[in-house]
């Protein structure tokens, strides 16, 4: 059996231009990354995240190997809503992890 992930929207920042004080402009960029698989958090990474960071974890994403986009602070849409990741990007070595994914970060519902 083949695990496959769904495809997820990150939505970054790009820079786009300067301003006339030379200061950098940036605007909304959407990706569509495939191949994210999406868990939802345990009971208790609920209540430890909610203790260390105030924030409540939904899902845990889990990106494929080599995607290069930033994962951290970003708002991201799957499943019709609007989640935001928040903590450090978590990365393993690629050729020592199986599969077909690297990093994992956690959403917390977004409004």
């Amino acid at each position: 059996m083949n695990i496959k992930g769904i495809t997820v929207t990150l939505i970054n920042k790009k820079e786009i231009g300067k301003d006339p004080f030379g200061n950098p402009i940036y605007d909304d960029v959407e990706i569509e990354v495939d191949n994210v698989l999406v868990s939802p958090v345990s009971t208790e990474d609920i209540v430890h995240t909610l203790e260390l960071t105030g924030k409540k974890a939904v899902y845990t994403l889990a990106i494929p190997k080599g995607d290069e986009n930033d994962w951290e602070d970003a708002e991201v849409i799957f499943f019709g809503e609007r989640w935001r990741t928040f903590g450090f990007v978590t990365q393993g070595i690629e050729h020592l992890i199986p599969g077909d994914w690297n990093k994992k970060v956690m959403v917390e519902r977004y409004e």
